[in-house]
């Protein structure tokens, strides 16, 4: 019975300690949680998707007749495309992207394997299958927009 005791009052004492640290943290400042969604204003909406989803197996979060949000394997993470000028957005979102200046980042458990299946699939390679003197093995492709996709497994330098 005594160690009962103890045991209440010492989950009492740390229920309450746990209690006051949250209540003294500054509520007046905003979370800093955040999810990125990067998106690109494109007329060829139907050929990513094919390509996202039939080449790097993505799934489709949500579309519409002029915009596709699409997310990772595993929905860890996700890529939106909008067609240009549509008359439901505002003008900064109008205009296309210009095909170049940018890229993706896919990291992956297997590179070799993904690397076998972008071969067999026939997708152009980029830039071939490559070790880093920094630890990375890599392979890039390009999407139908031009957005360099850089599929890599990243390894600590020995």
């Amino acid at each position: 019975m005594k160690f009962l005791l103890i045991l209440f009052v010492a989950v009492f004492i740390n229920v309450n300690l746990n209690a006051q640290n949250k209540s003294a943290v500054n509520t007046n400042q905003p979370k800093m949680e955040m999810k990125l969604n990067a998106g690109f204003v494109t007329a060829k909406i139907k050929e990513t998707k094919e390509f996202y989803v039939n080449v790097l197996n993505f799934g489709v979060s949500f579309e519409n007749e002029f915009y596709l949000l699409m997310h990772t394997p595993g929905e860890k993470a996700e890529i939106s495309f909008l067609l240009p000028n549509h008359p439901s957005q505002q003008a900064l979102f109008h205009e296309a992207f210009a095909n170049k200046g940018a890229y993706l980042t896919i990291e992956v458990d297997d590179v070799d394997a993904w690397y076998g299946k972008i071969k067999k699939l026939k997708i152009p390679i980029a830039i071939d299958l490559r070790d880093e003197p920094w630890g990375d093995r890599h392979f890039a492709i390009v999407d139908p927009n031009g957005i360099g996709i850089d599929m890599v497994t990243y390894a600590p330098k020995q």
